[in-house]
């Protein structure tokens, strides 16, 4: 049963996490801080993480450090000045963690037109990804962990021609296909970094069921219906534990999705997921999309 006690000494290593000052990504920062990292709390809301870093000092002593930086992964532009500010101060990125999300919104648009869900969830961690690759390269061993969801294997591929709202909205189909692009995401950036012979992990992760800020467009009565079908739902810090495990562990490996190794992958600690589909291995799909976000982003890896 791996848990926080196994995260290794972080002591010098700088980490960013996006959606840092809540739920996941709030015990993902907290973990890492304590560990002994440098952690980047980085929101779209400066005073939600501000608060998040004043809470994460109260309730822990870390040994590393915390700051705060605002970015707004629904904005190209923005995207690329959080990177740029942090390469003016950070000699290399260690560990980036990609795993700010949205969840079955309302209907909208990034500031770039794409599908919210598409553009924050895979869209804004690619282009991040894609800034920040430099500093990543100058790390000894560095890792980019993707957050994705057991829910990817609902979608059987993507209609590139629905990725700015051009059809009718479904916001369950939009979110599986946004966390398939994660993964696919992650397997083609693992299998670049091996050709090139990089000492860099690209691994995804998944919280399994877990209760946290991301159901907020699931109303309430929708979301107690949604809970009551599972004999246990986990609390944050639980659900991050994959993440942290591919973020830190020696034995973690790049090209792997992990999750929690209960029943379904419910709940549980982590292991390597069992979730796989024809979508999620196909390698000519992740090309046509790796191949379309770096002709809308504009941002190319340099490997």
């Amino acid at each position: 049963m791996w848990i926080h006690d196994n995260i290794p000494d972080l002591s010098g290593k700088t980490a960013i996490v996006t959606g840092a000052n809540t739920g996941i990504g709030y015990e993902t920062a907290k973990a890492l801080y304590v560990a002994g990292a440098d952690v980047i709390i980085a929101a779209r809301d400066l005073q939600r993480a501000k608060d998040a870093k004043e809470k994460m000092i109260a309730e822990v002593k870390g040994r590393g450090s915390l700051e705060i930086q605002l970015l707004n992964l629904a904005s190209l532009s923005q995207i690329k000045t959080f990177s740029q500010t942090i390469q003016e101060k950070y000699p290399q990125v260690d560990i980036l963690i990609n795993n700010a999300g949205v969840m079955i919104p309302p209907p909208a648009k990034t500031d770039d037109g794409f599908e919210l869900q598409f553009g924050v969830n895979f869209i804004g961690h690619f282009a991040l990804t894609g800034n920040l690759f430099g500093a990543l390269k100058r790390s000894d061993a560095a890792r980019v962990v993707t957050l994705s969801s057991g829910a990817a294997i609902r979608a059987s591929g993507i209609d590139f021609n629905n990725l700015r709202l051009e059809k009718s909205y479904d916001a369950w189909r939009e979110y599986a296909v946004s966390k398939l692009a994660d993964i696919l995401f992650t397997y083609a950036l693992d299998r670049k970094l091996k050709a090139a012979n990089f000492n860099m992990i690209s691994a995804a992760a998944h919280p399994g069921v877990t209760r946290t800020d991301l159901q907020r467009h699931i109303p309430a009565e929708e979301l107690k219906g949604l809970f009551a079908q599972f004999d246990e739902v986990m609390e944050p810090w639980q659900g991050a534990l994959p993440t942290l495990f591919a973020a830190t562990d020696p034995n973690a490996s790049g090209g792997v999705f992990y999750g929690p190794d209960g029943d379904k992958e419910y709940t549980g600690y982590p292991a390597p997921s069992r979730h796989s589909t024809p979508a999620m291995n196909d390698p000519v799909l992740a090309k046509q999309l790796w191949d379309y976000a770096e002709e809308v982003t504009q941002v190319k890896f340099n490997f």
